[in-house]
């Protein structure tokens, strides 16, 4: 298994982020070929030692890290990269990495 973990920073404008969040991005980022999982944070995002730099964190499952590469692409895994632009106005970080139990 592999993971595309996005971690969103505070937006210009946090309402405008939510709304488009939800109702545009989630919709393209399920369209991804190769998705399996789909997972965000419910609520504020904090460390140990209390509140994080991060707004949200999505983290979305694939097979492998090739999986992940031929998903982001696609026509659609392309869609949802370029609506980052439209309301992420306080940056992303994206990490991609394979994953195993221990």
């Amino acid at each position: 298994m592999a993971e595309l973990l996005v971690l969103y920073h505070p937006p210009e404008d946090p309402s405008v982020f939510d709304e488009h969040y939800a109702s545009v991005h989630i919709p393209l980022a399920k369209n991804i070929p190769g998705l399996r999982d789909y997972r965000i944070s419910d609520g504020p995002v904090s460390t140990p030692d209390g509140q994080s730099p991060y707004r949200l964190v999505a983290s979305l499952s694939f097979d492998s890290l090739d999986a992940i590469k031929a998903g982001l692409s696609s026509k659609e895994g392309g869609e949802a990269v370029a609506d980052l632009g439209t309301f992420a106005t306080g940056g992303a970080t994206i990490l991609m990495y394979e994953t195993k139990s221990v």
